[in-house]
């Protein structure tokens, strides 16, 4: 009787596996400077803006990563994977002596559990 349900149970995992994520919109997120660093070549601010909070700190570290790593590029949508989700947004990088800022806005995150949230501006 245990490996029928627990067969039962797992043909119906993978039944239900295919279907498309949950998608939701939030208008609301966190806003500020999430990372700071002195390299070489001066001073790098890491802001995010409408980012969730449980995941905003991971995401700047990934974000300033790939900044050193010289995969961003100004004003394009990149996607930065981290291990709770996956945040696809808009970078704007500007850069005035030995500081430069990163600006990252959130427009979606992909979360593990397979739920997609999209982020919505108040109307």
């Amino acid at each position: 009787m245990k490996k029928l349900l627990l067969s039962l149970s797992i043909l119906t995992c993978f039944a239900f596996s295919n279907e498309e994520p949950k998608v939701s919109t939030y208008n609301y997120g966190h806003n500020g400077m999430e990372y700071v660093a002195r390299n070489k070549n001066g001073t790098v601010i890491i802001s995010t803006f409408n980012s969730k909070m449980t995941i905003r700190q991971e995401i700047a570290t990934r974000i300033y990563e790939m900044y050193i790593d010289k995969k961003l590029e100004s004003d394009k949508i990149i996607t930065v994977f981290g291990s709770e989700a996956d945040v696809t947004g808009k970078c704007i990088i500007r850069k005035k002596d030995n500081l430069t800022t990163v600006d990252f806005y959130y427009e979606s995150v992909l979360w593990c559990s397979g739920h997609k949230e999209i982020y919505q501006k108040k109307a």
